[in-house]
């Protein structure tokens, strides 16, 4: 049988209206034992009536006591019997149930974690400091409770000096440790799937800096598989740092510069080429001047000179012979 979370089942009642009872029951458990000490009139047998069942009924309200629990929004008890798992109780409210039950309270609000930069190689090998923030919640209580030794890593945190906080405080801590370091492990893997940037011919293919979305999604589940187990719930999931590791930044910003260069050259040729065109086309169209190969290709050479240099041209006039 798979075990997985259910509904708590057991009784509940208003914990307003058991508040009112057991404290109606704990003045009635004082009385009888008032009235018996103060009955000095009658037989020892009714004096001992009295104190008993005032005994009695004060020990029913010392366990009813225990029976009182509270919900906020967002968050639940897993309830247990000796041991056994009872279900999930979700109800917002003051509610009294079984006092035998014991709870464990848990958080199913959603929490926001940063991953600090860490040092991976992407699919070429260069080494790259990637990042990622991620919003998770707890979905599953009995995975998060009994999949993982959830209480265990709590417990260890208030030994090494959490106690200070809340219960609740470190089994969640336990369950952020816990997703941290899986985390880290599905950031290292995404990571290692794709390049940092494009430098082969395919144009179309999916890079760390490009593929923003594909690479989110990806990471998003991938996280969701490594966390299903313990019944967390990935909300979001996205890469907030990408950057070339300290010992190639320079030599990668150098080739991202000369790719840049490039680049401009190509545009910078492209548009000499169509203006030095279009001059000869213009010359012959209007007759302005009659040119043969050797001047076109001198006059080539000179346009392209002047439109492709980096300085300005300093042209030099002939005044004739």
């Amino acid at each position: 049988m798979k075990n997985e979370e259910f509904d708590f089942r057991g009784t509940v009642i208003n914990g307003f209206l058991m508040l009112f009872v057991n404290i109606l029951l704990t003045a009635v458990s004082v009385a009888l034992i008032v009235l018996a000490v103060q009955s000095d009139g009658y037989d020892g047998s009714a004096v001992g009536v009295y104190v008993t069942m005032g005994i009695v009924v004060f020990i029913l309200t010392l366990f009813m006591w225990g029976g009182f629990v509270m919900v906020e929004p967002n968050q639940a008890r897993v309830m247990m019997f000796f041991g056994k798992y009872k279900g999930t109780f979700t109800r917002v409210g003051y509610s009294w149930v079984n006092p035998f039950v014991t709870t464990k309270k848990v958080s199913l609000r959603a929490r926001n974690l940063d991953v600090d930069p860490i040092k991976v190689n992407d699919k070429t090998g260069n080494p790259i400091m990637i990042g990622l923030v991620l919003v998770w919640k707890l979905k599953d209580t009995y995975k998060a409770l009994f999949e993982i030794d959830s209480q265990t890593m709590a417990e260890g945190r208030a030994a090494q000096g959490a106690a200070i906080t809340s219960s609740v405080s470190n089994v969640m801590m336990a369950f952020d440790n816990f997703v941290r370091i899986q985390s880290d492990a599905a950031l290292r893997q995404v990571a290692g799937l794709y390049a940092y940037d494009n430098d082969s011919a395919d144009g179309a293919e999916v890079t760390l800096r490009d593929g923003a979305d594909e690479v989110n999604k990806i990471l998003e589940q991938t996280i969701s598989e490594r966390l299903s187990m313990a019944g967390i719930e990935i909300v979001e999931a996205r890469i907030n740092y990408l950057a070339y590791a300290p010992e190639i930044a320079a030599v990668m910003l150098r080739r991202q510069q000369a790719a840049a260069i490039i680049t401009a050259r190509e545009k910078i040729v492209d548009g000499a080429v169509s203006m030095v065109k279009m001059a000869l086309d213009r010359l012959a169209e209007d007759d302005i001047v009659r040119l043969d190969d050797d001047k076109k290709a001198a006059m080539v050479s000179n346009l392209l000179v002047v439109l492709c240099g980096d300085d300005s041209a300093q042209p030099v006039v002939n005044t004739g012979a």
